[in-house]
């Protein structure tokens, strides 16, 4: 199983990015990461600055989004619905696709229902609850 270090996550996006920018050739994930990276235009300038922001921290009690976990958080999402897992993930996305008319704003909704379905096993030291999750995104409004 993968299972990289911060810093090599964060590489990957710095280097993904510098291969998008500089038009060489992608791997595939390479591609699917850029293609979340250009629907967030407010982390090119960071991504163009690895050395000032390979160990920076964004702290949440201050307001701040780890555009790192942010960009991440798509991946995984795009993992999940490639699979269709867990089961029905892909039918309650494509649903929330038409309610909120837009794909970028469903995945940001489905990324809040994985965050609090992560959450929740981890506080309660159970595995992530396939079932609460698309529960989640049936209610979910954007």
């Amino acid at each position: 199983m993968y299972n990289p270090t911060r810093d090599q996550a964060r590489n990957f996006l710095f280097e993904a990015w510098r291969k998008y920018r500089r038009k060489l050739l992608l791997s595939d994930l390479e591609s699917l990461a850029t293609g979340h990276i250009l629907a967030h235009p407010e982390y090119h300038g960071l991504l163009d600055d690895a050395e000032s922001n390979l160990d920076r921290d964004w702290l949440p009690e201050l307001g701040e989004t780890n555009p790192f976990l942010h960009l991440a958080m798509h991946l995984a999402i795009s993992e999940q619905l490639s699979i269709d897992q867990p089961g029905g993930l892909k039918s309650a996305y494509a649903r929330l696709c038409v309610r909120l008319g837009d794909e970028h704003r469903a995945q940001h909704a489905v990324m809040d229902c994985l965050a609090e379905t992560i959450w929740r096993a981890q506080r309660d030291g159970t595995p992530p609850d396939g079932a609460a999750y698309i529960d989640c995104l049936e209610k979910a409004h954007g």
